[in-house]
């Protein structure tokens, strides 16, 4: 009896454990977010593309590409969320309560065809940030602008951020 709980306790651990993994984006990959976007479900991963020199791209698992020509962008902002690593903690070691997470998103402004104003928040794998932000910057003309200091000193001088 005590070796059958210990085992049920240890089986759901590991899928906690499996499903805190699932929860992170992939770290060269995005995810849409929310915003509206049309044809796209919230919380769709797929590869977020500055391949084309006329459009970014976002490619969700099944749908259809999803283009933003970049003279459209009318803003850019990006901004990160820290958190504690809570479900490890619980699970592997309460050490790692001292280690953060860091999330990171872009919100996109843009206009569409028809000259709506239309927006996509992503969430940016932790690989693809500084690229993404640096082809966003020349490919559109515009600057990115940072939610906070903290967000702008991972990209910019302390100088630059004041």
């Amino acid at each position: 009896m005590f070796r059958s709980l210990r085992f049920v306790a240890a089986a759901c651990a590991a899928c906690l454990l499996f499903s805190v993994a699932l929860a992170a984006v992939p770290k060269d990959m995005a995810m849409y977010v929310g915003g509206t976007i049309p044809n796209l479900k919230e919380k769709t991963e797929g590869r977020l593309s500055t391949a084309k020199d006329d459009a970014l791209t976002f490619q969700g698992a099944y749908e259809s590409p999803v283009e933003i020509p970049y003279k459209r962008i009318t803003s850019l902002e990006y901004g990160q969320k820290a958190g504690r690593r809570v479900g490890v903690a619980i699970l592997v070691s309460p050490v790692a309560l001292f280690s953060k997470k860091r999330n990171h998103y872009l919100t996109i402004a843009y206009k569409d065809r028809a000259g709506k104003e239309q927006a996509g928040v992503f969430e940016l794998g932790k690989d693809i940030v500084r690229t993404t932000l640096t082809v966003l910057e020349v490919r559109t003309g515009k600057d990115v602008e940072y939610q906070d200091a903290e967000a702008c000193r991972e990209f910019k001088t302390k100088k630059e951020c004041e």
